[in-house]
């Protein structure tokens, strides 16, 4: 992947296309997993964590899917989105994005920070720091 903000957004849209697809059970896990660099580093207000493996990582995006099928999850819709190009191999998506469930009332907004890197078959997310609303 060229590294340049066009680009860059295109991933993210592909990426949200595929997450809502998983969570609604039409991809298989493994296609969203595929997004994530191992190591992952996730950040929230309740702290940090590396996730070191496939097995925790897996663990981690299962829950989180879980968590919004119970909710009826069905699509994020982005409402602002910054890039800004790091380096040739790296580039930092700061994205605003609600929630919606299968009648399109909102679940929640949140506010995440990714760094996108070049993985060694597509980009990957490497790190994901959750910042709010």
């Amino acid at each position: 992947m060229a590294v340049d903000s066009g680009t860059v957004g295109r991933w993210f849209d592909e990426y949200l296309e595929v997450f809502a697809a998983v969570v609604r059970g039409e991809r298989p896990i493994a296609a969203l997993l595929d997004c994530y660099a191992v190591p992952l580093t996730l950040t929230t207000d309740e702290g940090a964590i590396s996730l070191s493996t496939h097995d925790q990582l897996a663990a981690v995006i299962q829950g989180q899917v879980d968590g919004l099928r119970a909710q009826n999850y069905h699509h994020t819709t982005l409402s602002h989105a910054e890039v800004t190009v790091l380096n040739a191999s790296s580039a930092l998506y700061r994205g605003a994005f609600v929630r919606h469930d299968v009648d399109g009332a909102e679940l929640g907004r949140v506010a995440v920070t990714y760094l996108l890197v070049e993985g060694p078959d597509a980009a990957q997310i490497a790190v994901l720091a959750s910042h709010g609303t």
